[in-house]
């Protein structure tokens, strides 16, 4: 083989994360000359074309030579954007037209854009096993467990050939939805989606906090230091391994340590685009609030960790089994995650938050009004149907009489006069049998919650007391 050959530098179908607008394209490698045609002083040029059309970004730029090797080097600024085309070829140092130089190697199908990575556990890897209508598309590509990147396509965690053998899955994984929040994304910032796959089915938080076990936080670090050691932001979707008495009691703090530590480590704010854990349905054993202590401190987080975020899922009641979002489900996910990001990490206009309950009081001795934030129409329950909200005293729950929706608030009628310190909890059980509340103008579900404190009453003498 004559001419140039890329012997470090970009995979076809390679994202390359962008800072302020540019990526840097860094490629190296050998020549070697053909003895009919001897030069005096070769040189190895490089440019970056796009794909669509075949303009240049720029003009032949030379490499560093290293003729002691016969070895090269070069760095192209490349705009955010693409698909690109990495050229290189070989011709006398001082040539001026380098239509017939000598050829060299190319790598095809490159993008300057950002980086995201998938982390969690099966919800994450996913798990849609039902038909959806969510192709591949040129501009959203997967860095697979194997080394290589690809056009990101279903399934994104399967393991063949696989470098990362700590998150192989022990099945084949079906739908995720992360190509569609990659196809929303890219369709609203103009420019190229790298995904990079780290997730395990079944992973607890131990398995992702360097502070404990860590050994998948460390795969995942490896990850992305391979890919020069900047992204944009982390998926997340785990916690329904955590729904115990202990780990759920100390989710918060231990997934707090996992931020802190990946942050410190690559010297970035990362945010963290995070996902209110769904359903696991058919379970017959009591239920005993975990699964409710899991989305209550996934919600804490986003207020408690700066740059964090949270999305809701529970009105994606379509699964693929037990505990595995569907892929129609997942589509819908995924688009929903791609909103969080425009509106929170891009600071685009028109994609609205979740409500969220923001304040929960008594208004007399049997009153209990909810009031949410984030509601741009009126909260709305389908079919007129209760949604599952809670109250509960030291004696227990409190049946409830009657409820009514009045714009951004819920009151509740409480059967009885509440004892002793009281909370609220919505969307908490392990199956939720009815939706949560909607604004009817976005249509996005509220947030869940549990163990909300409930504001006393105030007596006439100014003292709170919820029984009067």
């Amino acid at each position: 083989m004559f001419g140039v050959q890329i012997t470090d530098g970009p995979q076809d179908w390679q994202i390359f994360q962008q800072e302020n607008g540019f990526g840097q394209i860094r490629a190296a490698g050998r020549y070697f000359l053909r003895e009919e045609v001897p030069m005096k002083a070769p040189q190895v040029f490089a440019r970056v074309v796009r794909e669509e059309d075949g303009r240049p970004l720029q003009y032949w730029q030379k490499a560093h030579m290293d003729e002691t090797r016969a070895g090269w080097e070069i760095s192209l600024k490349v705009p955010a954007g693409g698909l690109y085309r990495l050229e290189t070829c070989l011709a006398e140092e001082n040539e001026q037209i380098l239509e017939w130089a000598m050829r060299g190697d190319m790598r095809f199908h490159l993008g300057v854009g950002d980086l995201y990575v998938i982390a969690g556990q099966s919800n994450s890897a996913g798990y849609g096993k039902d038909p959806a209508y969510d192709p591949p598309e040129p501009g959203v590509h997967l860095f697979r467990n194997c080394g290589r990147w690809d056009m990101a396509a279903h399934p994104m965690n399967e393991s063949t050939g696989t470098i990362h053998p700590v998150n192989q899955e022990s099945a084949n994984p079906g739908h995720s939805p992360y190509l569609a929040f990659g196809k929303m994304l890219r369709r609203e910032i103009g420019y190229p989606v790298g995904l990079l796959q780290t997730s395990l089915g079944g992973s607890p938080l131990r398995g992702w906090n360097p502070k404990e076990d860590g050994r998948l936080y460390r795969s995942m670090m490896e990850v992305i230091r391979s890919q020069g050691g900047k992204i944009k932001g982390v998926l997340w979707y785990q916690g329904c391994s955590d729904t115990n008495r202990e780990d759920s009691s100390t989710y918060l703090k231990r997934f707090g340590e996992m931020v802190s530590s990946m942050r410190q480590e690559l010297q970035q704010d990362v945010p963290f685009l995070t996902v209110q854990i769904n359903r696991q349905t058919g379970v017959l054993e009591e239920d005993r609030g975990y699964w409710g202590m899991i989305r209550e401190v996934q919600r804490q987080a986003a207020h408690e960790i700066p740059g964090v975020f949270v999305i809701p899922t529970l009105d994606y009641t379509l699964m693929s089994d037990g505990i595995h979002n569907s892929a129609v489900s997942n589509v819908a996910m995924g688009e929903r995650l791609a909103a969080a990001a425009l509106r929170e990490i891009y600071g685009k206009p028109g994609f609205p938050a979740a409500p969220e309950l923001e304040t929960a009081r008594f208004t007399d001795e049997k009153t209990v009004e909810l009031t949410f934030r984030n509601v741009r129409g009126r909260l709305f329950c389908y079919d007129g149907v209760r949604p599952d909200i809670s109250i509960w005293d030291e004696e227990g729950e409190i049946p409830m009489e009657s409820w009514a929706l009045c714009g951004d608030k819920i009151r509740l009628i409480l059967s009885r006069r509440a004892k002793g310190i009281c909370t609220a909890g919505g969307g908490w059980k392990r199956e939720p049998q009815n939706p949560m509340p909607v604004d009817f103008e976005t249509h996005i579900p509220a947030l869940a919650f549990y163990q909300f404190p409930v504001e006393q009453a105030r007596r006439p003498g100014g003292q709170f007391d919820a029984a009067f």
